[in-house]
């Protein structure tokens, strides 16, 4: 049995722990989450990535929700794939109930995994292209991009290292002059596509 990884490096963190010492995993690839940025490139990308793994592994797991852009994708790779369950990442490991809670609880939450809390203002500036906005330093644009945001959320999924995670969390959280919450939760989702793909590389 041989699984690649493709996978955004958001969920870089939940897959490094997930996957620690398992032999089945071959190949592993994380792309940076600025894709994000623009959809359409980013389906392209991951498009010429998975060729990459052709003849070197039996199933790909591709680490991304549908992001926008991603709908139905794994029937354009050309080797059997799996994907991850959701319209986001915050939803493919909170499901969609409990995301939807956690919005009801305050509509404005910017949702922090232990990724996007490594991540912070800098990987902010560097997905939105802050930085390259000639006569503007980053930070004039923060107030207009989270006027609408109350609290930021940190989700500790439970792979270690919580206490680390939350103070970059908070130090994100201080910076906006946002409320920080944390709640933990689990994986769960993550896992059982996991184990879907290794089911798919033994049928």
């Amino acid at each position: 049995m041989r699984i690649g990884i493709l996978a955004c490096d958001i969920l870089k963190p939940e897959l490094e722990y997930l996957t620690a010492d398992d032999d089945d995993i071959v190949m592993k690839k994380y792309l940076e989450f600025a894709l994000h940025e623009d959809p359409p490139h980013m389906k392209e990308v991951i498009l010429q990535e998975a060729k990459e793994f052709e003849g070197k592994v039996d199933v790909l797991f591709l680490g991304y929700a549908v992001c926008s852009s991603l709908e139905r994708i794994t029937e354009e790779i050309p080797l059997p794939s799996v994907m991850l369950q959701g319209c986001d990442c915050i939803e493919a490991i909170l499901g969609p109930e409990e995301y939807k809670a956690e919005k009801k609880v305050c509509t404005g939450t910017w949702f922090n995994t232990p990724g996007w809390a490594l991540e912070g203002r800098q990987g902010l500036i560097k997905e939105l292209h802050l930085d390259m906005l000639e006569g503007f330093e980053p930070e004039f644009f923060f107030d207009i991009i989270f006027d609408s945001y109350q609290r930021v959320l940190f989700l500790d999924t439970g792979i270690g290292e919580e206490g680390r995670y939350e103070e970059l969390s908070q130090k994100f959280a201080d910076e906006l002059n946002l409320k920080h919450d944390c709640r933990k939760c689990d994986i769960s989702r993550i896992e059982k596509a996991l184990s879907e793909a290794k089911r798919l590389a033994v049928s």
